[in-house]
Order: C-alpha cells, then sequence, then structure tokens
C-alpha cells in the first residue's frame, strides 16, 4: 500500500469532505442557528444540481449552470421559508421534521414529474477537463477546482460570521431573538437571508457534485444523513466545526471504504473480510459519530469555542 496508491484517496476524502462542508455549513446555519430541523436541504441540493443541468443544456455554459444552480435555489428556499418554514419556527422539532419530510417526498415526487425518471450528467467544464501532477501521480483538475471552491466558502462564511454585522446579528439573533427584535432588527427578514444563504450552499454543492454523480430523484436523502453526522461531530451551530468535521469524515469514510476491506484481509479469511470490509467501512462514519457523542456530547468543535 504505497504512498501513489494513499494521496490519491486522501485527496478523494478532502473533495467529499469539501462537498459535505458546503451542504453542512447551510444546514447547520438552520438547524443550529435558527434552531429549525430541516430535512428538505437534502431536495435543494438535488433540486440544484437538477437546476444546473437543464441550465446547461440550454446554454452550454457551465457559468450558467453555476448561477442557475445557486440562483434557483435561493429562490426556491425563500419561497418555501416564506410560505412553510417561517410558520413552524414557533414549533417544536418534531412538527419540523414532519413537514420537511413531506417536503422531501414532495420534491421526489416533482423532479420525477418534471424531468423524468432517468438519470441526467452534466460535463466537467472543459477548463477543467484535465489532470494535475502531484508528487508523481495524477490526480482530476475538476476535483481540485471542487476543494478550492469549498475552501474559498469556508473563508467567506468564517468572515460572514465573524467579520459582519450581519454575522453579529446572526449570532446575537440565535441567542436572544426577542432582544434583537426589540433593538429595531427585523427578525423575520433575517430569518429569510440565513435560510435563503442555506439554500445557496445547498445549490452549489449539488452543482458541483453533478459532473461526478449522476442527478437523479432521491439523491439528497443519502448526502443528507452523512451531513448530519457531520453537523453532530463538529458540534450543532458552528460553520467552523462543520469545516472541520466535514474534512475528518469525508477522508474516514473515503479511506475506510478504500482501504478496510484489504486490511481486513489480513486478520481473517478473504470471504469473511470481501463479506464484512464493505459493511465496516459504511458503518466507520456512524461508530466515529458514536464515539465523539460518548467523549464530547456538544461536539469537538462547539458554537462557543473559537476556533
Amino acid at each position: 500500500m504505497g504512498f501513489g496508491l494513499i494521496l490519491p484517496q486522501l485527496l478523494n476524502g478532502l473533495q467529499f469532505g469539501i462537498l459535505l462542508f458546503l451542504l453542512a455549513a447551510g444546514l447547520t446555519l438552520v438547524f443550529g442557528i435558527m434552531s429549525f430541523v430541516n430535512l428538505a436541504h437534502g431536495s435543494l441540493y438535488m433540486l440544484g444540481a437538477y437546476f444546473a443541468a437543464t441550465a446547461y443544456s440550454l446554454t452550454a455554459s457551465f457559468t450558467a449552470a453555476v448561477l442557475a444552480a445557486v440562483g434557483g435555489c435561493v429562490v426556491l428556499g425563500v419561497v418555501i421559508e416564506r410560505v412553510a418554514v417561517s410558520r413552524l419556527y414557533s414549533r417544536d422539532h418534531l412538527d419540523h421534521v414532519l413537514a420537511t419530510f413531506g417536503m422531501v417526498l414532495f420534491f421526489n415526487e416533482a423532479v420525477r414529474m418534471i424531468w423524468g425518471p432517468q438519470a441526467y450528467f452534466l460535463p466537467v467544464p472543459a477548463a477543467l477537463e484535465g489532470t494535475v501532477d502531484l508528487f508523481g501521480i495524477t490526480y482530476p483538475a475538476y476535483r481540485f477546482a471542487i476543494i478550492a471552491v469549498g475552501l474559498a466558502v469556508a473563508v467567506g462564511a468564517h468572515y460572514l460570521m465573524h467579520g459582519t454585522r450581519l454575522g453579529m446579528l446572526i449570532r446575537a439573533g440565535a441567542v436572544n431573538p426577542a432582544m434583537v427584535g426589540a433593538l429595531g432588527v427585523n427578525i423575520k427578514l433575517l430569518n429569510a437571508l440565513l435560510f435563503a444563504l442555506g439554500a445557496a450552499m445547498a445549490g452549489l454543492a449539488g452543482v458541483m457534485a453533478a459532473p461526478i454523480l449522476s442527478v437523479q430523484a432521491g439523491m439528497g436523502e443519502p448526502v443528507l444523513i452523512t451531513t448530519l453526522v457531520v453537523i453532530v461531530i463538529g458540534g450543532i451551530g458552528s460553520v467552523s466545526g462543520a469545516f472541520y468535521a466535514a474534512l475528518i469524515v469525508g477522508v474516514a469514510d473515503t479511506l475506510g471504504r478504500a482501504f478496510l476491506p484489504t486490511l481486513l484481509r489480513e486478520l481473517m479469511s478473504r470471504d469473511l473480510a470481501n463479506a464484512a470490509g464493505p459493511a465496516m467501512a459504511s458503518m466507520l462514519v456512524y461508530i466515529l459519530m458514536a464515539v465523539v457523542l460518548a467523549f464530547r456530547p456538544e461536539g469537538l468543535f462547539p458554537a462557543g469555542r473559537k476556533s
């Protein structure tokens, strides 16, 4: 198991972690700061991918696809927040779960009705079709671009939350919305902006993932589960925690799936290793979450900690 085999998997894990962060950052804003459980966040990711595929088929421009995905999800997020979510803020989390689970079913059926049951594919931009040489190995340029975009979003999100007045209002509104409202801040508008920002990140994740995954109905639910694991590990309400935890989960999941079956063959029979390896690899991130919850119930990087 040489360096030339491990490094590409590390980069794959980093790229997967960055995609998870794009989803987790938006979801932790809504879940951790607004205290709203939004299971439909994965549907926004799915719709972002569909918006991008449709825009590309009409314009043959990847830039147009990105704009369509992000802009379409922002508009959809505002509509969802105004029509449904804003009526649920005062309700308990069970109502949030039931309402947004209903949205998941609605959006999945709407996608099948509008785009059909077949999968769509978005090509890699021509400028990023090549590979990059790194320490003697070649790695797809587009996957490096995903890492770069995710890092830029992470820096922007950190600056927004800790270096702007809007971020200050968001953090204050999460702690004491009544007091912030009494000071003249429009809490309803602030919540709508926050939900729209989360939707934009979900749409961006969808369009970035579309060239390496098939675009199909229901693609948002599996990644949403992993995203929730990221938020729990990182610390609910912590954007920086979501970033660090996404990288940990992405690398652990990728390396586990790539190498765990091989390692198990050294400890047990090949047939048993082939059967147990993939199952244990798929459980790895959940085992990691259980360990974190056992020793750090608030997460590794909780919102109150400077990081």
